[in-house]
């Protein structure tokens, strides 16, 4: 990599219309001011179709795309939804997701742009050509046929063949719009770097198509569920709850399920940020049933087997391991033997450790650097919260004297676009330089997270002129 940087905002988190952000106007616009600034990448949270907590990283399917991004403007000029269906559809407000109304409205509108969509062999041929989507839309079809119980107990002789159609249609139109949003941005300059959860959800189409790849039982329940020990996020730990890979059975099968995961991210994306890479040296293992994840147990994963996999299939696309938390010395030897940048987070580096690499002036080339991500506060959020004696040292490390914290984190967005990480992104919460009523996740909280949106009068607010100056000060023009 050449030194660049970007901007981390999650495609829900886009002025829009429709209770959400999506695929229209707003998304356009943002490519827009991107390439104004002078940005080079636009980092996204994964976008598959999220649970029932709103969060992008567990889903039906690892690889389906997420409905609610659908712009309706695009489906009323294509005439498959009315005036009114659309104007019924628009939101009570611009600065949360409404997900309670998306959920209960999103699905039956595009339920009736599918019955008055014609061409259905166009969206055959698509799911003829993208086999896990297809799987995805007849798991969803069992799903409503079984009246939503779990997938173990289903009588797969049902089908709602109208629950087919409408999530084939929805898939269709999804990767339809997105390829021309893509093509848009990167006629500008800008790049995608996607998101890649390591783990899949229980009841997900991966886990009932093909679960001798799990760790499960006889009953086809778990065994074991993942997660991570207590750590600077939780006192307990985090029990996210997802089926553990079989990876003797992965790997038996040469990587084919990752393989394949790589290689459909990368159709969608310039990039990629594989999440929880120490996962693939050693994973956390949590008893089915535990109350929370202190009795789990680190186990070997499939270390450089899988991440020879990767590298085969990805090429000289750009894979970024996110290696934060812990860091043994085998994970360190799997990052080195794979030669990803790994991420150096700013607010991760006055924990104590005064050679943390978290530091700024630690930061090799190869490296991603973030002021946050999106488990972090914001960066003004966080700032506001340390006790006095880290604060007044994170302000005499970016040299800021001054009253007014917000230019404080002026200075730390400086300090780290003059670091050596080849490639810096910023969430766009941390450029607004906005609080922690903005946050975007709080990890082991499930409600209240995931809602963030920013209007278009605020990112007019921001000078693209001087963001563009200083990313010429630091060589990231």
């Amino acid at each position: 990599m050449k030194r660049q940087d970007g901007v981390l905002m999650h495609v829900s988190s886009l002025p829009g219309e429709f209770s959400t952000g999506d695929f229209g106007r707003g998304a356009y616009a943002f490519v827009d001011f991107l390439a104004e600034c002078g940005f080079s990448y636009w980092q996204v949270l994964p976008f598959c179709v999220p649970d029932e907590c709103a969060s992008p990283y567990k889903s039906y399917s690892a690889f389906s795309g997420n409905p609610y991004f659908i712009d309706l403007n695009a489906l009323y000029e294509e005439g498959l939804i009315t005036a009114d269906e659309r104007e019924a559809a628009k939101q009570k407000s611009p600065y949360l997701s409404e997900f309670e109304r998306l959920e209960r409205e999103r699905l039956p509108l595009l339920a009736k742009a599918a019955e008055r969509f014609a061409d259905f062999d166009a969206i055959e041929a698509f799911l003829e050509a993208q086999p896990y989507i297809r799987r995805f839309c007849l798991f969803m079809a069992y799903k409503a046929a079984n009246n939503d119980a779990p997938w173990r107990t289903w009588d797969t002789e049902k089908r709602c063949d109208k629950t087919y159609r409408t999530w084939a249609f929805a898939e269709y139109t999804f990767f339809t719009q997105w390829k021309r949003l893509k093509a848009y941005a990167n006629e500008k300059g800008i790049k995608f770097l996607g998101d890649i959860p390591i783990y899949v959800a229980y009841e997900s189409a991966d886990v009932f198509s093909e679960p001798h790849l799990f760790q499960l039982d006889e009953d086809n329940l778990p065994k074991a569920v993942a997660g991570v020990p207590p750590d600077y996020f939780s006192e307990d730990g985090q029990m996210w709850g997802n089926p553990l890979y079989d990876w003797d059975a992965i790997a038996k099968e040469g990587f084919g399920f990752w393989r394949s995961r790589i290689a459909h991210m990368l159709t969608l994306f310039d990039g990629v940020r594989l999440d929880h890479f120490r996962g693939f040296d050693t994973y956390y293992s949590i008893p089915y049933g535990a109350p929370n994840a202190r009795s789990g147990k680190w186990c070997k994963g499939p270390g450089r087997a899988l991440v020879k996999a990767i590298k085969e299939v990805a090429g000289d696309a750009l894979i970024v391991a996110e290696d934060l938390g812990e860091m043994a010395p085998s994970v360190e030897k799997l990052l080195s033997y794979s030669g990803f940048p790994g991420m150096r987070v700013f607010q991760f580096g006055f924990l104590g450790d005064e050679e943390s690499r978290h530091l700024p002036h630690n930061y090799g080339k190869n490296a991603v650097a973030y002021t946050g991500t999106h488990d972090n506060n914001t960066l003004l959020g966080y700032i506001w919260e340390v006790d006095p004696q880290t604060r007044r040292k994170i302000f005499d490390y970016v040299g800021f004297k001054g009253e007014d914290w917000r230019d404080g984190c002026e200075n730390v967005l400086r300090s780290v676009l003059a670091s050596h990480a080849d490639l810096v992104i910023f969430p766009i919460q941390d450029i607004l330089l906005y609080g922690r009523d903005t946050r975007m996740n709080t990890p082991g909280v499930a409600e209240g997270n995931w809602a963030y949106r920013v209007t278009a009068e605020q990112l007019g607010r921001i000078d693209c002129r001087r963001l563009a100056y200083l990313k010429r000060l630091y060589d990231r023009a």
